[in-house]
């Protein structure tokens, strides 16, 4: 039987690299990992609604070095940097009250020219829609749209799942246009996932991209 496998994760080492990159052993790697989920999600808390593409961790022992994607940096930067210092001391902070390791915190913050290409912007992009309580097919149909208008995009694919418009029982709905091969290693594949809180429930949402193939220098000299 065929097994459902997250896209990221499925082509580490051949096209993606880690998202978190670090050395440790013994207790060390316990606490870098503990941190590294709690700040995560911390983040991503913290920063929702400021349409996040991305954030990667990089670590030794004396700095911590925090890389956020995002399509509006100018909201998180702040006037004159303000915002970005208040985010490194919110870090420094959180890290402190759950007694982790607090060295001296780097803050990267990156533009996405495109985030219409960006699978985790585009799905939080739907959950404002419906958070908003707009009509599901025409979020879906309208974020395809967007989506495909791309010229780096080849083919996308998106699926609810929840309480749809309100109904009495959950279900799943799902729009593709164009290709998105899975089982390729070198199809560049971008995948998020999402929550859109509403009274009756959860919706979850999933977005993958596919962007095109990916080869090697050799085959593009060729």
């Amino acid at each position: 039987m065929s097994k459902v496998v997250n896209p990221f994760a499925h082509r580490l080492g051949i096209i993606h690299d880690w998202r978190h990159r670090w050395f440790a052993t013994g207790p060390k790697f316990q606490e870098y990992l503990k941190a590294d989920i709690l700040l995560r999600q911390f983040l991503q808390k913290e920063l929702r609604g400021m349409y996040i593409g991305g954030i990667e961790l990089e670590r030794n022992d004396k700095t911590l070095r925090v890389k956020i994607s995002t399509s509006r940096p100018g909201v998180i930067i702040g006037r004159s940097g303000e915002g970005s210092t208040k985010l490194k001391n919110k870090i420094t902070e959180f890290l402190t009250r759950r007694k982790l390791n607090a060295p001296e915190i780097k803050l990267d913050i990156e533009e996405i020219r495109t985030p219409e290409s960006n699978s985790a912007i585009v799905a939080y992009m739907i959950a404002e829609g419906l958070e908003k309580r707009l009509p599901f097919r025409r979020v879906l149909k309208q974020t395809v749209e967007k989506v495909m208008a791309n010229r780096d995009v080849k083919g996308v694919r998106i699926a609810l799942g929840g309480m749809l418009g309100g109904g009495s029982m959950s279900r799943t709905e799902e729009l593709k246009k164009g290709r998105v091969p899975l089982q390729t290693f070198r199809s560049n594949i971008d995948y998020a996932k999402e929550r859109a809180n509403l009274p009756l429930g959860v919706i979850g949402i999933k977005v993958w991209i596919y962007k095109g193939e990916v080869f090697d220098r050799q085959d593009k000299d060729k």
